[in-house]
């Protein structure tokens, strides 16, 4: 894979703990949610023209679908938008552009308290990856804070309304990667050190550019941020809003961004939660993502030697997770199904886990419960990252993770420069470094010509919302302020804590959020919030 993305797992953790998705996931002790399907939902709305306002549906089987149950108070609409498939400079349909004729098609969810007051208007979210799909982020969020959603202060002023971008799940979705070729990817050596395996590697990768390029040929350039960042501008006047409303996490924040460029006259208040640095190139963010895991990794394995009772894998965790990959190479453990835990498979268990803080006590019982022979654990946080499903199939998270990713950076480095960074980040963040530096392979041969975003300030834009976690591994902290930079509006909210995204964690980080959103009020510079 790519750059490390930052796909449900890094939002959802709580969620699954808090117990409303299906009882067998708790029970079993998996804490990540159940996700709704891949193929399109039966009954869907019909699809409104360019320029014409949506048709809403009523649809409680969307949530029934996503999360198991609708939530309490809330009724569920579901529509369907078309977007051009081409967007041209001044935000206009380039219909005369190579692959610019013809629509994309973008599914809409709304939920609504039935308790709802002084409506403001909507709230649009967004959950990242790239690949994450907002129609199942709006039904998760609309569950409320007792459930670990968002709080009814929040959800009684406004919709909450998620779309999944172009590309993603509903969306005319980008589907071009064999399940057997996203199996070999993740199940392949994190650290692939002799000539060989390096040079399977690469030749995994020009397959996937390959079937993908046969399959979509130009067309894959259509895919970028700022294109669909365009289409959130079509979402915001399909709900009604003068001005947009919105709360991005991890990828989410640079959708933000790029619309507050184009758009700052149409921005009311955004909050960007889990903030990448948009200047970063191919290689810098790799090399960011490398460090802000190895830091997390660092403060899981201080956790596991202060709680031995919870941490079967005290008093060196990172001994015991290292060597738990290293005999994954050379004698994988197989699985009641024939399966085989591959050092691919236990690594991104590692990665899984990593996205918050509950999920470290998980890993520990994953690799401890590994070394016995059991793999169970092991296949049910890499799978959960993975979007893999029970029979073997996968949703198209991943296909459009690299369909996005791959053609928002020009940045191509050759591949004597990713072998070098190899051993260098060997050297420097010895657990995540190989396998962030090997991941440049997928988008080194991907075959779409580029189609960069713009990474500017948001002049004429309201104060914006820019929110970090210092123990973030997926988007590290010092990508907080250098977003807020770049925009110019940007005000930074710290939370001292651990895992991917902070809001709504703690009551500090939700009562500054809170207040932004509903009162428009901005937190004090500087405004710090302590882990708990």
């Amino acid at each position: 894979m790519s750059r490390i993305p930052a796909p449900y797992p890094s939002r959802w953790f709580r969620f699954a703990l808090a117990g409303f998705v299906a009882a067998a996931l708790v029970a079993t002790g998996c804490t990540l949610p159940a996700f709704a399907p891949r193929a399109e939902v039966e009954g869907e709305a019909s699809v409104a023209p360019l320029g014409t306002a949506p048709r809403w549906r009523s649809c409680p089987e969307t949530a029934e679908q996503v999360a198991g149950r609708a939530a309490p108070d809330m009724r569920y609409e579901c529509a369907r938008v078309a977007v051009p498939r081409r967007w041209n400079t001044t935000g206009q349909p380039a219909t005369a552009t190579p692959g610019g004729g013809g629509t994309f098609e973008i599914a809409l969810l709304r939920a609504r308290s039935t308790k709802q007051r002084d409506r403001i208007g909507s709230l649009l979210v967004n959950p990242g990856g790239p690949g994450g799909s907002g129609v199942d982020t709006a039904v998760y969020l609309s569950f409320g804070e007792q459930f670990g959603g968002l709080p009814t202060s929040v959800t009684e002023r406004f919709d909450i309304v998620g779309f999944d971008p172009r590309g993603v799940a509903r969306s005319s979705p980008v589907e071009c990667i064999s399940d057997a070729d996203l199996d070999a990817s993740f199940g392949y050596d994190p650290d692939p050190e002799s000539t060989a395996a390096f040079d399977g590697l690469v030749a995994l990768n020009q397959r996937i550019g390959r079937a993908c390029g046969t399959r979509y040929g130009g067309q894959l350039s259509l895919y970028g941020t700022e294109q669909a960042a365009l289409d959130m501008d079509v979402v915001r006047a399909a709900v009604g809003d003068e001005k947009l409303t919105y709360l991005g996490y991890s990828y989410g924040t640079l959708l933000g961004a790029v619309y507050a460029q184009r758009f700052p006259e149409r921005v009311r208040a955004l909050v960007l939660d889990g903030a990448i640095d948009p200047r970063q190139g191919a290689v810098a963010a790799s090399e960011s993502q490398a460090k802000g895991f190895e830091r997390a990794f660092d403060n899981f394995v201080r956790w596991c030697a202060g709680n031995a009772d919870r941490c079967p894998l005290a008093p060196d965790a990172r001994a015991a997770v290292t060597s738990a990959i290293d005999k994954a190479r050379v004698s994988p453990v197989r699985g009641a199904e024939g399966r085989e835990a591959t050092s691919g498979w236990v690594f991104y268990a590692v990665i899984s886990s990593l996205y918050t803080e509950q999920g470290w006590q998980e890993l520990a019982r994953a690799i401890d419960q590994l070394a016995q022979g059991d793999p169970a654990g092991v296949f049910r946080l890499a799978d959960a990252y993975a979007g893999r499903n029970p029979d073997g199939t996968y949703r198209n998270l991943f296909d459009a993770n690299l369909a996005v990713n791959c053609v928002d950076d020009e940045e191509k480095p050759s591949l004597k420069r990713i072998r070098q960074l190899q051993g260098q980040w060997r050297e420097a963040y010895p657990l995540f470094g190989p396998a962030l530096a090997v991941g440049l392979l997928t988008c080194a041969n991907w075959p779409a010509t580029p189609d960069p975003y713009p990474t500017g300030k948001a002049d004429g834009a309201p104060p914006i919302l820019v929110v970090g976690t210092t123990g973030d591994p997926a988007t590290p902290y010092e990508q907080t302020p250098a977003l807020a930079a770049m925009l110019g509006v940007g005000r930074v909210l710290t939370w001292e804590g651990e895992g991917h995204t902070a809001y709504p964690q703690t009551s500090c980080v939700t009562d500054a959020v809170d207040a932004y959103l509903i009162d428009l009020t901005v937190p004090p510079e500087g405004l710090r919030c302590p882990a708990r």
